[in-house]
């Protein structure tokens, strides 16, 4: 299952990639918003959207990708470890 992470801490990109690795999960994680996200994006299974930390334009885009790509999308307030577990506990077979 492949997972983008839009959102969250810059310090805690490599704490998202260990914790979907975890989950036999695939993730790419933009905490920045680049010029080219749209394309970065592709066709993921799962997006996961931490709203407290992430751009109205940068939400946006990647909610435009997931329509795009039938991908399912996940909105979190908060951009915790805990809170990306319990989102993938849920979305992935691990």
């Amino acid at each position: 299952m492949s997972v983008v992470i839009v959102g969250g801490h810059d310090r805690m990109v490599c704490q998202y990639k260990q914790i979907c690795k975890q989950y036999k999960c695939k993730a790419k994680v933009f905490t920045q918003m680049s010029s080219s996200l749209k394309k970065q994006i592709g066709n993921p299974d799962l997006i996961v959207v931490f709203t407290n930390t992430v751009s109205h334009k940068m939400a946006n885009c990647a909610l435009a990708e997931a329509e795009r790509s039938n991908a399912e999308v996940v909105r979190c307030h908060t951009s915790s470890e805990n809170a990306l577990i319990e989102i993938l506990k849920e979305k992935c077979v691990g």
